[in-house]
């Protein structure tokens, strides 16, 4: 695996903005037809299970998900192939109440020519978050 890989940088950049809290920077790694499946399937961050599709719904995904909470990322293990790079993730989302949600699992990222994220998986469940209170 190399440093370079483009679906590493956009993976490694999406971790950066969500943890900065920047929307911006955020959807501009994104292709305007991206689609976000975070996690696959209904859950409540995919309401139809198609995931979100498209930079606006993905603003409002953005709006509704990720600024009103501090979100970490934890980086452990992370492969490339082709146009795009899995990482072995966990997550803990921090609420306004300070009530913590943490989650581990597979993320998918794939990137176009350009480098623009078209597509970001999650390979996790509703039951294997964990909750921890203030």
């Amino acid at each position: 695996m190399t440093e370079d890989h483009p679906a590493l940088l956009a993976a490694q950049g999406s971790w950066k903005a969500v943890m900065a809290g920047d929307k911006q920077t955020w959807l501009d790694l994104m292709d305007d037809d991206v689609c976000v499946e975070d996690p696959i399937g209904v859950a409540p961050t995919n309401p139809t299970g198609e995931g979100v599709r498209g930079k606006t719904a993905l603003a409002a995904f953005y709006d509704q998900n990720i600024a009103p909470n501090t979100i970490t990322i934890e980086t452990r293990d992370s492969r490339t192939a082709g146009s795009e790079s899995a990482h072995y993730l966990t997550l803990t989302t921090t609420f306004e109440n300070g009530v913590k949600a943490k989650v581990s699992g597979l993320f998918t990222y794939r990137v176009n020519a350009a480098g623009k994220l078209i597509q970001l998986r999650g390979y996790w469940e509703m039951s294997d978050m964990a909750f921890e209170q203030p």
